[in-house]
């Protein structure tokens, strides 16, 4: 399941664009693992582009605070101004399409380990939240896009690299629904989550 409105992801949160100038993945990774910031960064994925005000609003904060965050975030090329803002009211955009860290990318690194664990706690709890509020929701839908959302879980026995793979194959189906519905006034925005774990948690392999 990858996610819409989240679509930060933090275990394959990597900028196809870039990160600001002078700046590092692991100082985005550490400015982004904060609860006002991650919940920005979401929203902004979610909306396409908002002011500060639309943001506090939205996330119940007050629109100093929220404006303090995402210039903060803007310093390290996570989110930008998108120049069309009227007057002091700036408009912001999300600045990279997608961003990703894996735990290989920070190893050593006791701070930036520290922020993507954080991050990655922050991201399934967050989808425990939104997949929740569908849950609250969904009889007011229709009863065919309550059959198509929902959830599913599969066991497959896999090395790391085949993980590696099959990880990588549903990123490109997803890929490839992006904008399916593009144009189409019955189509709606979908969150789709990946989540992969053992099962057999006490029983780690030898690293290699």
């Amino acid at each position: 399941m990858a996610a819409s409105d989240r679509t930060h992801h933090p275990d394959h949160l990597a900028s196809d664009s870039g990160w600001a100038p002078g700046s590092t993945p692991s100082e985005s990774l550490r400015m982004l693992a904060h609860p006002l910031r991650s919940r920005l960064l979401a929203s902004l994925r979610g909306l396409g582009r908002a002011t500060a005000t639309d943001l506090a609003a939205r996330l119940g904060t007050n629109s100093g605070a929220t404006s303090y965050h995402l210039r903060k975030l803007e310093s390290v090329g996570l989110v930008r101004d998108t120049g069309d803002g009227q007057g002091k009211r700036r408009l912001w955009e999300p600045a990279p399409d997608s961003t990703s860290w894996q735990p290989s990318d920070v190893a050593g690194d006791v701070d930036s380990e520290t922020a993507l664990g954080w991050l990655t706690r922050d991201y399934a709890h967050h989808f425990g939240e939104q997949y929740d509020h569908w849950l609250d929701e969904a009889a007011s839908w229709p009863v065919p896009w309550q059959d198509a959302c929902g959830s599913s879980d599969a066991a497959v026995l896999v090395t790391a690299q085949a993980l590696e793979q099959l990880r990588s194959e549903m990123a490109q189906l997803v890929s490839r629904y992006r904008r399916v519905g593009q144009g189409n006034p019955s189509a709606r925005r979908i969150a789709v989550y990946t989540f992969a774990y053992p099962i057999d948690l006490g029983r780690p392999p030898q690293s290699q």
